[in-house]
């Protein structure tokens, strides 16, 4: 049995992985929560989203770092092996060539940790923004 230092819960298999039901405020909150490995790819990826969608707001919606502008435009989330940007599917449609290295899910694409292509999320990102006045 071990206990959890953030939340206190009790567990069977030591350090299991859970998630603490601490609802993170920011998207700083969001990546401290996650393992300290994890991170630098989470501020990678936000930085280059706040480059590309400078005017956009942060917020975390639906548990997740999001950009807003009228509208969710782009989120990502931290899981277990991987970053998953979330997106519409016309936009997955649209990158099809630039994305057969990756893995697809329901308009989520999944990114591995060390793996972060910044020119084709910067892409993603514009295409995403522009996607606002289409």
């Amino acid at each position: 049995m071990w206990i959890c230092l953030r939340c206190k819960r009790e567990f069977k298999n030591k350090n299991q992985n859970h998630y603490c039901h601490i609802k993170p405020k920011t998207i700083d909150e969001y990546i401290y929560q996650q393992d300290k490995e994890k991170q630098d790819d989470l501020f990678l990826i936000r930085n280059i989203l706040k480059e590309v969608l400078f005017d956009a707001e942060e917020r975390i919606s639906w548990g997740m770092p999001t950009y807003w502008k009228e509208y969710n435009i782009i989120h990502f989330a931290a899981s277990k092996r991987h970053i998953g940007l979330y997106v519409d599917k016309d936009v997955v449609e649209h990158f099809k060539e630039g994305l057969k290295d990756y893995e697809i899910h329901n308009g989520t694409i999944h990114i591995s940790y060390g793996n972060i292509d910044i020119n084709l999320i910067q892409q993603i990102a514009k295409y995403c923004l522009d996607g606002m006045e289409r």
